[in-house]
């Protein structure tokens, strides 16, 4: 999956303290990308938009 022009931001919630940090971005076309903030060249994992919403209001609402 391409992610070239992918916009990374980390949560404004994220505890730099710990180093346990994902990235975001979620300004591409057809997927939202997550990747760990530690290894940035590392893999990126990538979701279809509406499942990533879902995802996020299912946590957000616990």
């Amino acid at each position: 999956m391409e992610l070239t022009g992918a916009t990374w931001r980390k949560s404004s919630r994220s505890n730099g303290a710990s180093g346990n940090c994902v990235e975001v971005a979620d300004n591409l076309p057809t997927v939202v990308g997550v990747r760990d903030s530690k290894d940035p060249t590392g893999p990126a994992l990538t979701f279809d938009p509406r499942a990533w919403r879902a995802f996020v209001h299912s946590i957000a609402t616990n």
